[in-house]
């Protein structure tokens, strides 16, 4: 545990020239031995002033408390602090991000303190939560145009080969260029919604995994509607069933938002006009159990065992000709992996496949 001067003074001089609120928090007295004009202002507290853990967090937002006390007591047993996302409710003031990085600290005299930072990162968030959404959105739409264009284009070129047969005995060149570019132009489609679908897909394994705590209910709600609005269209109903209104997990939501775009668009080319796709999210002690259940076709059996691996005779063409790359499967289990979450699948032919993907809170 660092070392750190009895007075404050070194401390005063450095927290005066950050804009960062600041504070030293002596554990056994429960007092905040010291604390920078930036933390007296976000937080209308002074130096000196005795307060409990319990008291400190009637700042924090009701739903984050438990998470705040958790990531306290962790702090005090492994004397290890680990950057803590939570949202607080000021006086007078909207709801707001805060960053708190903390580590534990002694003096010469045997006191333990905890010294911390922290960050209002309300800006950041909503920055990037818009942009998040509409990459959501942006995945899903691409998901539903591979879906809904690459069928018909595909049936266009089978179509344009029987068109060949029957006019070739009309010995006709400017007849038989035409049927030709029908048939060139909807192969061609069909490999550019194909390469599309799997650059975007592809792309995600190329960044760095950036972790933070999020929302997983509202993020699974943003895919879902997106969905919804093409029900007509691909003739299937979409519905999504959360445990409760906020389920909050550490995860790069980008990437695991993409993994589950992917679980979607199988479930789509995998079920029959009028099927049902039920997406759940289920709260546990420790973790968040995903499910992704369709009434399709279902996976054979001859599969179970390579499902996930890359470039098998897993991969299916969908019921409308939708290409399949041979690694979507793959990618999914590896973004959960890197989530240290688990994926599984049970399924029966003629009935549908469930997949389900479990990670943890933290």
């Amino acid at each position: 545990m660092p070392h750190i001067p009895t007075d404050t003074t070194i401390l005063s001089l450095l927290a005066k020239h950050t804009k960062h609120p600041t504070f030293l928090f002596e554990v056994a007295s429960k007092r905040l031995a010291f604390i920078n004009q930036a933390f007296e202002k976000a937080f209308n507290m002074t130096t000196g002033t005795e307060v409990s853990p319990e008291e400190l967090q009637q700042v924090v937002h009701p739903e984050d408390r438990e998470y705040v006390r958790e990531a306290y007591k962790r702090l005090l047993e492994e004397k290890d602090g680990k950057e803590v996302e939570f949202r607080a409710q000021l006086p007078g003031q909207q709801v707001r991000w805060f960053c708190l990085t903390p580590y534990m600290a002694g003096d010469a005299d045997g006191k333990v303190f905890v010294v911390g930072s922290v960050e209002d990162i309300t800006a950041s968030r909503q920055y990037n939560d818009y942009l998040k959404k509409y990459s959501a959105k942006k995945n899903s739409i691409l998901h539903l145009l591979a879906h809904d264009l690459a069928g018909p284009l595909g049936l266009i070129g089978s179509l344009s080969e029987v068109l060949a047969e029957e006019t070739r005995q009309y010995r006709s060149t400017e007849l038989n260029k035409l049927v030709e570019l029908i048939a060139s132009t909807s192969a061609h489609s069909v490999a550019m919604i194909k390469d599309l679908t799997n650059h975007e897909f592809l792309e995600t394994t190329g960044v760095d995994l950036i972790k933070r705590r999020v929302n997983m209910v509202e993020k699974f709600k943003e895919v879902i509607e997106q969905y919804r609005k093409s029900e007509g269209e691909i003739r299937k109903t979409f519905v999504f069933e959360p445990s409760s209104d906020t389920i909050f997990a550490a995860l790069d939501d980008a990437k695991f938002m993409q993994a589950i775009n992917n679980l979607i668009s199988n479930a789509i080319k995998f079920t029959y006009p009028g099927g049902i796709i039920s997406v759940r999210l289920q709260e546990r002690a420790q973790s968040v159990l995903v499910e992704v259940e369709d009434n399709g076709v279902g996976i054979p059996e001859k599969f179970y065992d390579i499902l996930f691996d890359k470039f098998t005779n897993a991969r299916r063409p969908g019921l409308n000709g939708e290409p399949s790359t041979g690694l979507g499967m793959s990618i999914i289990k590896m973004i959960v992996e890197w989530h240290s979450g688990e994926i599984w699948f049970k399924s029966e032919e003629g009935k549908g496949t469930t997949f389900y993907i479990e990670v943890p809170k933290e």
